[in-house]
């Protein structure tokens, strides 16, 4: 069992920043994928970014590339999102999770996290 804790999300003007962070205890395996999500008020949840815990790979949805890194700390069983250029679009309840590869469903959930851009 892994249980996430999100932190980070806060109000923030447009076109400014914030590092969300998702740790996670418990025994994390090389098949591993960690992912953040979001979701607005009114929308389905939808992916954010991914990030392989063995190797390292990520992947990013077009809404969000080139503006937010994911990345991680190893050590410290931590994932981070670092969101720049944030646009009041990003208003979102974000969510890190884990799937378990290769298998398509999301195993863990943290609670989430409140983001709001301001315009």
């Amino acid at each position: 069992q892994v249980q996430l804790i999100e932190s980070g999300g806060g109000l923030v003007q447009a076109g400014g920043s914030l590092r969300l962070s998702c740790a996670a205890s418990g025994r994390i395996s090389s098949t591993y994928r960690m992912d953040w999500l979001r979701q607005a008020p009114g929308k389905e949840r939808e992916f954010v970014a991914a990030l392989n815990w063995s190797g390292g790979s990520t992947s990013y949805a077009d809404s969000v590339k080139g503006r937010f890194t994911i990345s991680s700390d190893n050590a410290k069983n931590t994932v981070y999102l670092q969101m720049n250029s944030l646009k009041p679009e990003d208003t979102a309840v974000y969510y890190c999770a884990v799937k378990i590869l290769p298998t398509s469903r999301y195993a863990f959930w943290g609670q989430g996290t409140q983001v709001i851009v301001s315009s």
